[in-house]
């Protein structure tokens, strides 16, 4: 089998979708693997470490995808490159489908096994192909560096021969990984924290982390695969009470929140916003999928009242050295947990297979992709 990797460094991503190290692994397999010539360089992986370890580097990034079995990704593949996979090829990447409905016809067409690594099943034994959380864990972590950076106060309680400075009050809302990590960070530069979250096993968590919990709970927070999921008007109405005391005594707020993994609830209002502090910083996570806040606009920041709304959009690209690293180590233990005897094996009755993938000989496998295409025009 033949792996490529194409350079998908362009505008903010800055990302490889495999490193040396695991090229290394994936050849001590007995897999082959091509990589286009400067896919790492963003990264900070030159052609030459790549050769080091056994992986071939290619200048036609065309030539590449088209002689390879399973193309590995970052991001969900421009227009130009599935018309270059070899029908019935393999793809593994963050896919995110239904918001790539274009993306996922053009797979179909070209009869591509696509692997969606957002769709892996959230188990015991796919924790270690969970690309969402390495991401998610990078992302906490920026986001309240970003924050600390914006802020016109101190983190942390300083006590000066000027008098004493109060910490910050930092808000988390949803404390899925992103969340967490933004919690821990935080808590590290010092700050006070409280953070909230739908799902019922979750205080503890925060707990553990340094931070005070709060909010409304319900026992049907989460679906089977451990997706927050939406839930009913009343509870959304006391959220929003919650939502809107929290946020006006906050100095940052940080918002995680994601339905299925995909979706972005709006949760923090322009009224919630006028209501906050002049010079509080809100970051939201969930820019991507729409964003938490209603003022937020992905990939730019806004002022609304003195209060600084940051919506950045891929930030563990911003780290392109871990990011690209950690993703790596994902892709290699799903492609390595299903190397045996010296191929592929394509069992789609597996747990972890069967859940990843999205489009298969010609068809779209993923429940909620078929729907969203169904109710959907062409673009």
């Amino acid at each position: 089998m033949k792996i490529a990797v194409p350079n998908e460094a362009r505008g903010d991503e800055c990302r490889v979708a495999l490193v040396p190290e695991s090229c290394k692994k994936l050849a001590q397999a007995g897999i082959q693997v091509g990589v286009e010539a400067g896919a790492g360089a963003a990264a900070f992986f030159p052609d030459d470490a790549y050769r080091e370890v056994g992986a071939t580097v290619e200048a036609d990034g065309g030539a590449l995808v088209g002689g390879a079995d399973l193309v590995l990704m970052v991001r969900p593949p421009s227009p130009e490159v599935v018309p270059q996979m070899r029908e019935g090829a393999m793809l593994l990447c963050t896919l995110l489908p239904t918001r790539h409905l274009d993306v996922v016809r053009r797979l179909v067409e070209r009869k591509i096994t696509a692997f969606a690594t957002d769709q892996i099943p959230r188990t015991t034994r796919a924790q270690t192909m969970d690309t969402l959380s390495t991401m998610a864990n990078i992302a906490g972590y920026k986001a309240v560096l970003i924050a600390a950076a914006e802020l016109g106060k101190y983190f942390p309680m300083f006590m000066t021969a000027a008098g004493t400075v109060f910490p910050a009050k930092v808000f988390v809302i949803g404390a899925g990984v992103a969340g967490l990590q933004a919690i821990a960070t935080a808590k590290r530069l010092g700050a006070t924290i409280v953070a909230t979250d739908v799902r019922p096993d979750v205080k503890e968590q925060i707990e553990s982390v340094g931070g005070r919990f709060v909010g409304v709970q319900t026992a049907e927070a989460q679906d089977a695969g451990g997706y927050a999921k939406q839930l009913s008007e009343e509870f959304y109405r006391q959220q929003r009470e919650l939502l809107a005391e929290q946020c006006a005594a906050a100095d940052v707020v940080i918002t995680t929140a994601l339905i299925g993994g995909v979706t972005a609830p709006k949760l923090i209002t322009a009224d919630m916003v006028r209501r906050m502090r002049p010079g509080a910083i809100i970051v939201d996570l969930a820019a991507e999928g729409g964003g938490n806040c209603e003022l937020s606009q992905p990939g730019r920041t806004t002022v609304e009242n003195g209060v600084k709304i940051i919506a950045p959009l891929s930030l563990p690209a911003t780290l392109p050295v871990h990011a690209s690293t950690l993703y790596s180590r994902n892709l290699t233990a799903f492609v390595l947990a299903f190397w045996k005897d010296g191929r592929f094996n394509l069992d789609l009755s597996d747990e972890i297979l069967s859940g990843a993938t999205v489009t298969h000989a010609g068809e779209v496998r993923h429940a909620r992709t078929r729907e969203a295409l169904q109710g959907a025009t062409p673009g």
